[in-house]
């Protein structure tokens, strides 16, 4: 009898625990300072560490970019790992050691930078501001 209890205890401690919250937020109808979408938005999981960002061009930005590039599509996706340092979401840096990029959000907040990394000198420059920011917490 004090072993099923035990077990009882345990089980239900084990279940419960596994209980897991993720927070994702989701930018959306997001304006570029150079390039117009028709769609461009931003989604941070939180709890996966990953941004997926969807975006469909305009007709004159999908020429502009096709006309150098036949691999362009007028609608694309990509998925980048992230990490939280500071109140700020980073991307993973994308480059070689002296020079690198990251894609910068703070929590809260409309706007988008690119951080551009050259020979531990750093520069930021907004390239997005976003008029949507949805936050869900998920219970799985």
């Amino acid at each position: 009898m004090r072993e099923n209890k035990f077990l009882i205890f345990f089980f239900s401690f084990f279940f419960i625990s596994f209980n897991s919250y993720s927070e994702i937020i989701v930018l959306s109808k997001c304006n570029h300072k150079e390039d117009g979408f028709l769609k461009n938005e931003y989604i941070l999981n939180l709890n996966e560490l990953i941004m997926t960002r969807n975006y469909v061009y305009n007709d004159k930005t999908y020429q502009k970019y096709r006309v150098t590039d036949l691999n362009v599509k007028k609608k694309n996706s990509y998925v980048r790992n992230i990490y939280e340092k500071n109140g700020k979401i980073l991307t993973l840096k994308h480059g070689y050691p002296q020079f690198y990029t990251q894609i910068l959000f703070e929590k809260d907040k409309p706007e988008i930078f690119v951080k551009a990394v050259l020979n531990d000198v750093e520069s930021l420059s907004k390239i997005s501001t976003c008029k949507k920011i949805e936050k869900f917490d998920q219970q799985s």
